[in-house]
């Protein structure tokens, strides 16, 4: 089949590498170049930068509100338009333009965790399992009905690890999807409205870490974090941000040790390092200070003069 492909992040990309060895890529839609890292250099989404391996066209309007954008979209007259994680809305005309219009690859299961930030969204709600649907697209925000859909565990898998696997199972779900409504034989589900979750944006501190937060929820916020939003506390009056913590287990043979830890207290027990939480206690495995490298907690107490005194503290960011 002809396609054209719209997506902009590494999920995308990793469904465009697929999609493009099993059909026609006549084109690739996805956001401009922009500055990231501490060069401040313009850099190609990884979706542009696989469409180049590829020799694939690319495009990368602001919108498609202007005739341009629009012409250049329609010049490639693609059979169907494939999406994943753009970026940018379709106006009605998109939608309309190829004959077997517009899938979308979609991290859940809908119509749980509709919009921008479903993976982070499931693993913070502690859900069991998540999923991909290839959704036919409406002007609505993630409302079309869906022909596959396939699931899997979020157990303790990072944001960055189960957004990897969605991906991969996102890009096997859209080839068989291609499949069943080229031949006319894609069965379509609706969603259940009454069965709807939004997953909003992550917000610039909503990962903080907090001796407010309860042991479970600290550890889902830092599962939650990624490269974009990290999962940011103080130990020991360092800024840190964590990497991988665990809730400490009430039959560890540390929790001996740490019966009088408060909420907001640090304790180094048997090169262990633990945070007292609201309810229950924190390990800290891996974390990265400001301005180091990543290290194990063993590595970062090292650092810090008196580590095994009990008088030390820890804070959300904004507290310290």
């Amino acid at each position: 089949m002809r396609v054209v492909f719209m997506g902009t992040p590494d999920f995308a990309a990793t469904v465009l590498e697929e999609l493009a060895q099993h059909h026609e890529v006549a084109g690739v839609f996805t956001r401009p170049d922009a500055i990231r890292g501490r060069g401040s250099k313009l850099v190609a989404s990884p979706v542009k930068a696989c469409a180049e391996r590829f020799g694939i066209p690319t495009f990368t309007p602001t919108s498609f509100s202007d005739q341009e954008a629009f012409s250049s979209l329609a010049e490639l007259n693609p059979e169907c338009i494939c999406v994943a994680a753009y970026g940018l809305l379709l106006p009605k005309r998109v939608l309309e333009l190829p004959p077997y219009g517009c899938l979308n690859v979609h991290p859940s299961l809908l119509p749980r965790w509709r919009g921008a930030a479903p993976v982070e969204r499931a693993i913070l709600h502690g859900d069991e399992e998540t999923g991909v649907c290839i959704m036919r697209m409406e002007e609505s925000l993630d409302t079309g009905p869906f022909c596959v859909c396939r699931t899997t565990l979020v157990s303790d898998l990072s944001a960055t690890e189960l957004s990897d696997e969605l991906a991969n199972l996102g890009a096997q779900s859209l080839l068989t999807a291609l499949i069943h409504v080229e031949a006319g034989k894609a069965s379509w589900t609706n969603q259940d409205e009454s069965k709807v979750r939004y997953a909003e944006k992550i917000g610039k501190h909503e990962l903080d870490v907090s001796p407010d937060d309860y042991a479970m929820t600290a550890v889902r916020k830092v599962q939650a974090s990624g490269p974009a939003h990290a999962a940011r506390c103080v130990i020991a009056d360092r800024p840190v941000s964590l990497l991988k913590i665990q809730k400490v287990s009430g039959d560890d043979p540390a929790v001996r040790g740490l019966h009088d830890l408060n909420p907001g207290e640090v304790r180094y027990v048997q090169k262990r390092l633990f945070l007292g939480a609201a309810v229950g206690v924190i390990e800290v495995l891996s974390l990265r200070p400001d301005g180091k490298h990543d290290m194990d907690a063993k590595a970062f107490a090292a650092g810090i003069h008196g580590i095994k005194n009990e008088n030390l503290t820890w804070s959300a960011p904004h507290a310290s």
